[in-house]
């Protein structure tokens, strides 16, 4: 692992708060997904799930031009973008095109992923988050520690700080005694005065149908609905991969995001989106733009292997189960995607080469790959990259190929325990990255091997 995230790692898991919000959060959330599936046939279910993703990725290509063709018929400026550095400059001149000087952005994980807020502040565009846990955490300058709850790290005593501190909110009391339904009132009332100053909305999309031409947008608080209705311009973004070809397939999709992603049978908000405001609407943007981001997306889809990646539907479920995770919190793996997901998205993206050290957070224990609703083998993916990682470093390579050789062959794995059982009785040094966590093992004096042959002998010598 690189020092970064050694370090982060370190501090992440001597911080006993984080420890305690993280596995509080992570046991309530598993029990709650437990409970929410126990009315269907969850492997049924996620059979289907998996089978509408698969199908997807098959038929991307035609699904893309699909969904393209639909749009731009319902009135929507379709841009697609091959990088983050060219999807913030299409929002950016969408922005300079029309003198937006505010802009309001429900949650959206690919426009963290292409780094967009940072991008508009740059130009002199405010870009505010009015997800409530992604306003908290811009507001203390962090990045989102979950890929549905951002500021799950946080504790309400700290959020009402935060808010006293930034806000000058006065709540009457020391802040630590602030109610939470306080806290989301503080909340409101900031936000609905960006709503009104808004001269631009940004979204994300859950899912677009390609049948239809209409972007669907799963939220448990109004201000998707707000972002995406109130200002006079609507910029939704989205991954290829988030294309699905109909309607037929968003229910059992919906069934599995709601359940998996904070355990409840149906979301508060589901928003359908197919056109800019019509003549005789009251409301809704009158421009509408979708754009389309590649992102090394087309690398993974050429990939036999990797493009399970584009499955995933971003539920959170892997890392809700993910032991690595739940110790050591979101923000110690430093990318926008963390946990499980974040293992093979990450270095797809910024490279292996950058990322690789993400790869090593990982037990391989399997259980963000049953908990996954969609059926990605996150185990498998992680070992794939893994070996990729490997044959970037020749010396790696040169030692996996000799561990390699010995045991391939019973008589050269018989030398080789031998050799070891020896050099076990000489002070040896060990290794520092392993011995500090862990026991070195010791060799036994004999092999298992010779034990069962022993015992045998000493058999036919009884009889």
């Amino acid at each position: 692992m690189s020092d970064n995230f050694r370090i982060r790692t370190v501090d992440a898991l001597s911080d006993d708060s984080l420890q305690n919000n993280f596995r509080g959060a992570m046991d309530f959330l598993q029990d709650k997904r437990h409970q929410a599936f126990q009315d269907l046939e969850f492997e049924k279910l996620r059979s289907e799930g998996a089978d509408i993703r698969k199908n997807v990725i098959a038929h991307l290509p035609d699904l893309l031009e699909k969904l393209e063709r639909k749009c731009i018929d319902n009135g929507i400026h379709v841009h697609w973008a091959e990088d983050a550095q060219q999807a913030c400059r299409i929002v950016e001149r969408i922005a300079q095109d029309n003198e937006v000087k505010q802009v309001v952005k429900g949650k959206s994980m690919v426009s963290e992923e292409i780094e967009l807020n940072q991008h508009l502040e740059a130009q002199g565009i405010k870009c505010i988050e009015t997800d409530m846990g992604e306003y908290i955490v811009q507001l203390d300058h962090e990045k989102s520690s979950h890929i549905i709850m951002p500021a799950i790290h946080k504790t309400k005593e700290q959020i009402a700080q935060l808010f006293a501190d930034k806000l000058n909110e006065d709540f009457g009391k020391p802040p630590k005694d602030a109610t939470v339904d306080e806290l989301i009132g503080v909340g409101r009332k900031v936000l609905r005065q960006k709503f009104m100053q808004a001269d631009m909305g940004i979204s994300g999309v859950n899912f677009a149908i390609a049948e239809t031409g209409t972007l669907c947008l799963v939220a448990n608080e109004g201000n998707g609905r707000i972002s995406t209705g109130a200002p006079d311009i609507h910029v939704a973004l989205m991954g290829l991969e988030k294309v699905i070809p109909s309607f037929a397939e968003l229910p059992t999709l919906l069934k599995l995001l709601t359940r998996s992603a904070t355990g409840q049978i149906m979301t508060t908000y589901l928003n359908m989106i197919s056109s800019p405001r019509k003549d005789q609407e009251l409301d809704g943007p009158s421009q509408f733009h979708l754009v389309i981001i590649d992102n090394k997306r087309s690398a993974m889809y050429q990939d036999d292997v990797l493009q399970e990646t584009l499955t995933c539907i971003r539920c959170g479920a892997c890392m809700n189960h993910c032991p690595v995770y739940t110790r050591i919190g979101g923000h110690a793996y430093g990318s926008t995607y963390p946990g499980p997901i974040g293992q093979i998205v990450t270095p797809q993206i910024e490279g292996i080469e950058h990322a690789g050290d993400l790869l090593d957070a990982c037990s391989l224990n399997g259980a963000c790959g049953e908990a996954c609703p969609v059926s990605i083998d996150l185990p498998v993916l992680i070992r794939e990259l893994r070996n990729k990682q490997t044959s970037l470093k020749p010396p790696h390579r040169v030692i996996w190929n000799i561990w390699r050789q010995f045991y391939r062959s019973t008589k050269r794995h018989a030398l080789l325990s031998k050799f070891v059982s020896l050099c076990s009785r000489l002070p040896m040094p060990t290794p520092k990255a392993w011995s500090n966590t862990r026991t070195f093992p010791k060799p036994a004096p004999e092999s298992f091997s010779t034990l069962i042959k022993k015992q045998k002998e000493n058999e036919r010598e009884s009889e």
